[in-house]
C-alpha cells in the first residue's frame, strides 16, 4: 500500500522528527551489525579453543591407543574434555573415562580419512551437548576409534539469554540515542522557533524590530544576521518606496490642481475667457505631468532592473553627435578622445548626457565643457560650467528624487526633478558612477563606466 501525504510520509514530518528517525535507525543497524558481530567473535572464540584444545586432546589420546592399545578406564588430562571412548572397528567397547563408565558406544560416525581428527557438536543422552572429537587409529590389534568429548551444555544452555540480553541492550541504547537526538535537536532549533515566532509579529510598518540572534557563533546565529540584514534592506526599500510614493503625489497634485482650477475659473465665465490661453496654460501643466510620468517610468525600469540591450558604443562620438544635435544657449567645448568603447545602451547614455548638458546650460554663466577620456579600465566622461557651483552638503542631496536646490528652482520651473537621479540610475545600471565632483567654478559631474576591450585571442 503506498502512502502519501499522510502522517506516515517523512515529507509531512518536522525536522526534528526526521532527524532523529534518521539518527535513531542509522544508530540502531550500526548496532545491530555490532552485536551480531560480537556474539559472531564470542561462538568463534569459544568453539576456536575447543577446537585447539580437542586437537591436543585427540592426539595424546590416539598415541596412547597406537601405542598400548588399552583396555578398561582411560586416565583424563583435560578437565574438560572427560568423556573419552575406545571402540573396534565392529562397535565394541574398549575403553572408556570415568565419565562414560557403563555407557556402550558413542552414536558418531567414524572418520572417513584415518589419521584426520573430526570435530562436531553432538547431543549425548544424559550430557547434553557434546562438543566431539573423533579419530581412528592403527594399533597391533586392529582399528580403533577414538572420541573425546567435551560438554557444552552451559554454553548452549545460557546462548539464549545472552542474546536476549545483547538485543535488549540494542532496544535501550537505541531508545536513549533516539531521545538525545531529539532533545538535542529541539534545543538546535529553539533560536529557529524564537525567529519564526519574531518574523510573525514583524509588520511591514517600519517599527525597527529585528529578530534575537543566539549567541553561539554557529550556523543558525549566521541565519539570524542574514535575517536581521535583509529586513534592514526591507525596511530601506519601504521608507524608499513611501518616500518616492509622497514625493510622486505631491509632484502629481500640483500641476493637476492647477490644471483644474484653470478650467474651473475658465468654466465659471465661459463667454469672457480667452480659450487659446487656457488651452496654451492647460497644455504647460499636461507637458509638466507628461515629463514626469516618462521619467517615472524610466525610473521603473531601471529600478526594475528590466533587461535592454546593449552594444559596442564609441562614447567619444557619442557625445560629438548628441552636443551638437541641437543649439544651445550656451556655447559648448567638447574634448572627446576617439576610439573609447564601452558596451552600453545608446539611447540611456543619451538621455544621461542631455540630463548632464541641461542642467550645465541651466546653471552656466557663459560656457560648458565636456570632456571624454580614460583612467585604466574606465572611460571618464565629464560636464562643466562656470556656474555658482554646488554646495559639497549638496552634492548627494541633488541626486534624490524630486530634489531640486533653489537656484534650480528659480532657473527652471518646469522640471521635475528626477534628471540627475535617472542619470545617476543609468551609470549604475552600467556598472558605473556618477558624482558630483571638486570644482575650481562652478559644477562639474563625472561619469565612469567599464571600458568595452574586445577579446584577444592568440594565433594559431
Amino acid at each position: 500500500m503506498r502512502i502519501s501525504g499522510g502522517w506516515l510520509s517523512p515529507s509531512t514530518w518536522s525536522v526534528r522528527t526526521r532527524v532523529t528517525a534518521a539518527a535513531t535507525f542509522i544508530v540502531l543497524i550500526l548496532l545491530v551489525a555490532g552485536v551480531v558481530l560480537f556474539y559472531q567473535a564470542v561462538r568463534g572464540t569459544v568453539y576456536r579453543d575447543l577446537h585447539e584444545r580437542g586437537t591436543f586432546v585427540i592426539t595424546d589420546l590416539t598415541a596412547l591407543v597406537r601405542n598400548t592399545d588399552p583396555r578398561g578406564t582411560l586416565p583424563v588430562d583435560d578437565p574438560d574434555f572427560t568423556l573419552l571412548q575406545v571402540v573396534n572397528t565392529e562397535g565394541g567397547l574398549v575403553a572408556s573415562s570415568e565419565s562414560l563408565r557403563g555407557r556402550g558406544p558413542l552414536d558418531a560416525p567414524p572418520p572417513r580419512v584415518p589419521g584426520r581428527p573430526v570435530h562436531r557438536t553432538v547431543d549425548i543422552p544424559g550430557k547434553g551437548a557434546v562438543y566431539l572429537v573423533t579419530e581412528s587409529v592403527r594399533t597391533p590389534a586392529g582399528w580403533r576409534i577414538v572420541h573425546a568429548g567435551a560438554p557444552i551444555s552451559s554454553f548452549t544452555q545460557y546462548r539464549g539469554p545472552f542474546i536476549g540480553l545483547l538485543a535488549a541492550s540494542v532496544l535501550v541504547a537505541t531508545a536513549a540515542v533516539g531521545w538525545i537526538v531529539s532533545l538535542a535537536v529541539r534545543r538546535a532549533l529553539r533560536p529557529v522557533r524564537v525567529m519564526s515566532a519574531e518574523l510573525a509579529e514583524i509588520t511591514g510598518r517600519g517599527t525597527g524590530r529585528r529578530v534575537t540572534v543566539p549567541g553561539p557563533d554557529d550556523e543558525v546565529s549566521e541565519l539570524g544576521e542574514s535575517v536581521n540584514v535583509t529586513l534592514s534592506r526591507l525596511e530601506a526599500v519601504m521608507a524608499r518606496q513611501r518616500g518616492f510614493v509622497a514625493d510622486v503625489s505631491h509632484e502629481l497634485r500640483s500641476p493637476l490642481t492647477g490644471l483644474r482650477a484653470q478650467l474651473e475659473v475658465a468654466l465659471e465665465r465661459p463667454d469672457d475667457e480667452d480659450w487659446p490661453a487656457v488651452a496654451r496654460a492647460a497644455l504647460t501643466d499636461a507637458d509638466r505631468l507628461q515629463s514626469i510620468v516618462s521619467d517615472l517610468l524610466i525610473l521603473a525600469k531601471l529600478g526594475a532592473g528590466v533587461h535592454v540591450a546593449r552594444e559596442r558604443v564609441d562614447l567619444g562620438e557619442l557625445v560629438r553627435a548628441e552636443a551638437g544635435r541641437r543649439p544651445r544657449r550656451i556655447p559648448v567645448e567638447i574634448d572627446a578622445g576617439e576610439g573609447i568603447m564601452v558596451r552600453a545602451t545608446a539611447h540611456h547614455i543619451v538621455r544621461l548626457l542631455t540630463n548632464l548638458l541641461d542642467n550645465a546650460e541651466r546653471h552656466a554663466a557663459s560656457r560648458v565643457w565636456i570632456s571624454v577620456s580614460t583612467d585604466g579600465d574606465d572611460a571618464v566622461l565629464q560636464v562643466l560650467d562656470d556656474g555658482a557651483g554646488i554646495a559639497p552638503e549638496d552634492r548627494e542631496r541633488i541626486f534624490w528624487r524630486f530634489q531640486r536646490l533653489a537656484e534650480g528652482r528659480e532657473r527652471d520651473r518646469g522640471g521635475t526633478g528626477l534628471g540627475l537621479t535617472i542619470s545617476r540610475d543609468i551609470a549604475r545600471a552600467h556598472g558605473g558612477t556618477l558624482v558630483a565632483a571638486d570644482s575650481d567654478k562652478g559644477a562639474r559631474f563625472v561619469l565612469r563606466i567599464p571600458l568595452d576591450k574586445p577579446s584577444t585571442f592568440p594565433a594559431s
